[in-house]
């Protein structure tokens, strides 16, 4: 039997076994070396990948010396609190808190005098005669004032300044005895008038106002007002509310005037003293 002989081409093609072009294709991705490429590192890889601090720790002592211990801090003397107010209130003034009154019979002063409702000392006993005289001296009649609706009044500083003559600057002053009343055009408040740390007399004092803004101006002339209500028990300036010693005085010493209002141009009558003048807002007519 003849032995069937395979040509050399075909021989050698199937020992080599060449692959299909799309099969090498593929091969050549699956067979070749991967690219190298950089990726950056996290932030949690570098705090682990670095090296610890070489600081050292503080030890106990260290620490210890630092903060101050609480045995140092016991050891200090405790600071002793300022009283608000110092020493004791004047026997005369009112106590300012009702524990800080002091008792007579554990030795110690008199209580504070609460002056707003007290009447300490009314009628104990009289003035001596050279004070009472100081009061009960004559009026000058170039004190007295007169005002245009006939009035005669003595100015304010003139009884202030008789107290001082008869009880000395400080010996005496005006203890209001309630709140300021605040009516429609008017104030009123009551005041003590206190010497020598006794009650003396008591008068409530009025002053008219016109406007909000004047209210405290009309306070202060309630005070003036009261004072000179309150030095009439004393005897001072007693003449200014007799009715023979007031015709007596407007006879001598005061006189009638036509005169014309200036702004309004009305004409009307005015007393005023002899010795004085015509002022605005009025002019002779």
């Amino acid at each position: 039997m003849a032995s069937r002989s395979i040509p050399p081409l075909r021989a050698a093609s199937r020992c080599l076994r060449i692959a299909p072009p799309s099969k090498a294709y593929a091969q050549g991705f699956v067979t070749a070396k991967p690219r190298s490429y950089y990726v950056p590192a996290r932030a949690s890889t570098l705090a682990a990948t670095k090296p610890a601090a070489t600081t050292p720790r503080r030890s106990a002592a260290t620490k210890a010396e630092e903060t101050p211990t609480t045995a140092s801090k016991d050891a200090e003397p405790a600071r002793t609190p300022i009283p608000a107010v110092s020493g004791t209130p004047l026997p005369d003034a009112p106590s300012p808190t009702p524990g800080s009154e002091l008792d007579a019979t554990d030795g110690g002063s008199p209580k504070p005098i609460d002056w707003t409702q007290s009447y300490h000392g009314l009628g104990t006993s009289a003035f001596p005669p050279e004070v009472s005289a100081i009061l009960q001296a004559p009026l000058e009649p170039d004190d007295i004032e007169v005002k245009p609706d006939g009035i005669i009044y003595l100015p304010e500083i003139k009884y202030r300044r008789i107290l001082n003559a008869a009880f000395g600057p400080g010996g005496w002053g005006l203890a209001p005895r309630g709140e300021l009343m605040v009516h429609e055009k008017l104030v009123t408040r009551e005041y003590a008038l206190v010497v020598h740390g006794r009650f003396v007399a008591q008068a409530r004092g009025e002053q008219q106002y016109f406007s909000e803004e004047g209210v405290s101006t009309a306070a202060e002339g309630c005070k003036s007002n009261a004072l000179m209500r309150c030095c009439k028990d004393l005897g001072i300036a007693s003449e200014l509310w007799d009715p023979r010693f007031i015709r007596k005085f407007m006879k001598a010493h005061a006189v009638q005037q036509w005169v014309e209002h200036v702004p309004t141009k009305k004409r009307k009558q005015i007393w005023l003293r002899k010795d004085d003048e015509v002022r605005y807002p009025f002019k002779k007519s």
